[in-house]
């Protein structure tokens, strides 16, 4: 949907964009380890994982910002995104539905508006919150 380019005048603060869910599944971990080159075995190995600690293997945080981002840019339109950036809350689970919320916090001079941006999972836990900026037409 990158092709949708919101008009400056016609955003207000409060409005949201769509959200974007997905299922995050083992399958999702190796095919992103495979295209980022990040074979962490936290990422891949349920024997590793555990020696380490941890219930399972968990998702790379960087799977989830590009979900979060690819809403951004849903919501925006692509090439108007002038700064991204995202802090991450907790770790993601296979299993879990991850679902993103982009929301207008304010307008600025020069066609410029600030989102709060974030990844929630099915029981409302947030994953990643973040801000970004657009410089819309």
């Amino acid at each position: 949907m990158g092709e949708r380019v919101l008009d400056y005048g016609e955003v207000t603060a409060g409005k949201s964009g769509p959200e974007i869910s997905h299922s995050l599944t083992r399958t999702d971990l190796v095919m992103y380890a495979g295209a980022s080159g990040d074979f962490n075995p936290m990422h891949h190995d349920e024997i590793a994982a555990q020696a380490a600690g941890l219930p399972s293997v968990f998702g790379h945080g960087m799977f989830t910002a590009g979900l979060l981002a690819t809403a951004i840019t849903n919501f925006v339109g692509v090439g108007n995104l002038k700064s991204y950036r995202v802090r991450f809350t907790k770790q993601t689970w296979p299993g879990e539905v991850l679902t993103t919320s982009v929301t207008v916090r304010e307008k600025r001079p020069r066609n410029e508006v600030v989102l709060d941006c974030s990844v929630v999972n099915q029981g409302g836990e947030t994953k990643i919150q973040g801000e970004a900026v657009a410089v819309l037409p």
